[in-house]
């Protein structure tokens, strides 16, 4: 796991350079860099280039659009539309999300705009996801909910207790964005014999191997270039498209936000949130690490890096590996803690014979941002084994439901089944011992919705009922 003594030197160092000033503004900024491919003859003067990761981003926020405009009814053109956004490459998709808000302009309104020819189901995980039933790809699960989603009532099954647009987001932030980075461009392609850095990514390119694989890794993480010199909370609210928040997102002043290096996509802006409490730089720490191993790429000009490079490269990927890895643990906390406080509000309302459509509603919208993120958590590079096996078991395949039903499996024509689940007060322990497992196996400090305070005591009232086997 991240040790401590990386995070706080890091931080050490980031606040040393943040109090240098003006002279080291370009120090702080993820590009521009030179060009160090040997023999280019090309127009460009800037090797940075990670628009296919900025337009998968404006694809997966534009799916999670989509995913809540169902009527409850089945809809094939809805279906294809998402289908179209998820798996296809089609051109003229328009950027559903983020568009511009009042005063907060956003400069691209098509996703051709940026890049061309994309998609994400090319790019999301493909191992087996054993945390819903099965064992489909990474692909198969997220087509099979906007199945789901085409045909349900504003994004959500509150017969079965799903709300996709959340499912659907979470998953692709962990599945597509995380997979991509930790498991392949600051993974393998960092070996000497992948993607050398004394040649050219492709014929003309105005960037070697290694140089574009490191910024498409800086691309999924969805920072604008410029975060160093913004704090978590101008990240935050960027991503929110406040109209304050123009200024800190214009970087370059022309008085629009150009989603190509500017705005805050998923990652980073839950690496913002987390970070916005005080007790975590999550953002910062991967955002510097980024840099720094981009600044080593522009010093190699264009020669093949050597072993010790390559080990300091390496170094850096380990930082934002483990810090990315912190970041999903800590919004699967928040969740989980969220999901224990609807849990509460729901049992008092039932207890009362009140109307619970709308504390429902909630419920099972947090306990979709709580399972898209602990399925996110298991799309890493490494297996998580026993801890995702405790993960899985302890949130269901579904959420526990007023009557006591849970999701156990899906049948051969993709239908739900459902059964018995535990008792209210058993599921809220678990929702509490899932943070427990989270500060024991990530030492996640953020903590935020932290719930654990609780355990003792609910464990008491449930006495002998409570479930072993999730101890």
């Amino acid at each position: 796991m991240f040790s401590s003594k990386i995070l706080h030197a890091t931080a050490a160092a980031l606040s040393v350079a943040m109090l240098s000033g003006p002279a080291l503004a370009d120090e702080m900024v993820y590009g521009p860099f030179p060009i160090t491919v040997k023999g280019y003859d090309g127009s460009k003067t800037n090797s940075v280039s990670y628009t296919g990761q900025v337009a998968r981003h404006t694809l997966h926020d534009s799916l999670k659009v989509l995913a809540g405009k169902g009527n409850g009814k089945p809809n094939a053109d809805l279906k294809a539309q998402m289908m179209s956004y998820f798996e296809g490459k089609d051109a003229g998709r328009d950027i559903l999300a983020p568009t511009s808000k009042g005063s907060f302009k956003i400069k691209q309104t098509k996703v051709d705009d940026i890049s061309k020819k994309k998609n994400l189901a090319g790019k999301t995980f493909g191992g087996a996801i054993t945390g819903m039933p099965n064992a489909m790809t990474g692909a198969e699960l997220v087509s099979f909910w906007i199945d789901k989603a085409s045909a349900a009532d504003g994004g959500q099954d509150t017969a079965n207790g799903y709300d996709y647009p959340q499912l659907i987001s979470k998953f692709v932030m962990g599945a597509v964005f995380y997979n991509q980075v930790v498991d392949g461009y600051l993974d393998e392609n960092l070996e000497a014999d992948k993607k050398p850095n004394d040649k050219p990514y492709g014929e003309g390119a105005a960037y070697t191997g290694k140089e574009h694989s490191w910024d498409e890794g800086f691309g999924y993480f969805g920072a604008p270039a410029h975060t160093l010199k913004l704090s978590p909370a101008d990240v935050y609210d960027i991503a929110k498209r406040k109209d304050d928040a123009l200024a800190k997102a214009d970087f370059n002043k022309d008085g629009v936000v150009d989603l190509k290096s500017e705005m805050v996509f998923g990652p980073a802006y839950y690496a913002a949130g987390a970070d916005k409490g005080g007790k975590t730089n999550y953002l910062h720490t991967i955002t510097k690490a980024f840099l720094d191993g981009r600044k080593l790429l522009a010093n190699a000009k264009g020669e093949k890096l050597s072993d010790a490079q390559r080990a300091e490269l390496k170094g850096y990927a380990k930082v934002v590996a483990d810090n990315w890895q912190l970041v999903l643990a800590e919004a699967t906390f928040k969740y989980a803690g969220s999901v224990y406080k609807d849990l509460a509000k729901l049992q008092t309302i039932m207890e009362a014979n009140g109307d619970t459509d709308k504390a429902l509603k909630t419920y099972i919208k947090h306990w979709g941002e709580l399972k898209g993120f602990a399925l996110a958590l298991q799309t890493g590079k490494d297996n998580l084994g026993e801890t995702a096996t405790r993960l899985n078991r302890m949130i269901g395949f579904g959420p526990l439901l007023p009557n006591r039903s849970q999701v156990v499996d899906v049948d051969k024509d993709g239908n739900y089944l459902r059964d018995q689940g535990v008792s209210w007060g058993e599921y809220m322990l678990h929702m509490a011992k899932v943070q427990k497992l989270l500060i024991d196996e990530f030492g996640v400090k953020a903590r935020a919705s932290d719930v654990t305070g609780d355990m003792k005591d609910l464990a008491g009232k449930l006495g002998g009922k409570a479930s072993a086997e999730n101890d």
